[in-house]
């Protein structure tokens, strides 16, 4: 009997399915942990897509100087951290469910060898050979089922536990080269204001550009073309 056979007679009834609440329940926790992983991956596509290209110039940019130097390391780091989002934690996660799959296909095998060796118990066949190849064969489904089924049960918890030493020293390089980044363009932004009128630093100092700003934009939205149609 066929895997879809097995599937369609456990929901008739007609075959025994088996129910590990312990596999359940690891199985319960990963999912919303994949749940989570998917929704992050997709709240930040756009989001990651944009520092890959940036953490592809900083790269760039540092690799032309001092390798050894901070900003040169957290560059690497950074643009290391923005791949290990974008792809490790997918790559794995595929890995988990084949794992899983697998495993989920040989407890169908397990359960319809359980399913026809009871079945010769309970009626046994004339050909005294049918139930002891029945026997055997359960006992090899069990043993290929138990042994996938015992490592998802003992790993899928150690996968977990391992989520916040990999999401952590990830987003810390993130966050610490943006913070890097940040700084020396803004040491470096600033250096421009040598060259603006005395008067226009005295401005800025005081946070009244940003006001002056505020009005032109206000100008603008009360002029017709520029007002809701």
């Amino acid at each position: 009997m066929n895997r879809a056979g097995t599937t369609l007679l456990q929901k008739t009834g007609q075959i025994e399915r088996t129910v590990d609440r312990d596999f359940a329940d690891e199985e319960t926790k990963y999912k919303t942990f994949e749940k989570e992983c998917q929704a992050l991956q997709k709240d930040s596509k756009a989001m990651t897509s944009a520092q890959g290209r940036l953490a592809d110039t900083i790269d760039i940019f540092y690799g032309a100087a001092d390798k050894a130097s901070e900003g040169a390391m957290a560059a690497h780091a950074y643009k290391r951290a923005v791949d290990d989002l974008d792809t490790g934690v997918g790559r794995e996660m595929h890995l988990v469910n084949e794992h899983i799959n697998k495993r989920n296909k040989k407890l169908l095998d397990y359960d319809s060898a359980r399913s026809k060796m009871n079945k010769l118990i309970a009626k046994p066949s004339e050909d005294p050979t049918k139930l002891p190849r029945a026997q055997q064969e359960h006992d090899d489904a069990k043993e290929v089922f138990d042994m996938l089924n015992d490592q998802l049960i003992s790993e899928l918890p150690q996968l977990l536990d391992l989520r916040v030493p990999f999401f952590d020293p990830s987003f810390e390089a993130m966050i610490r080269m943006q913070c890097k980044f940040a700084e020396e363009g803004y040491e470096k932004l600033s250096g421009v204001q040598r060259y603006f009128a005395d008067n226009v630093r005295d401005d800025y100092a005081a946070g009244q550009l940003d006001a002056q700003v505020e009005g032109v934009l206000q100008e603008m939205k009360e002029l017709t073309i520029c007002g809701a149609s």
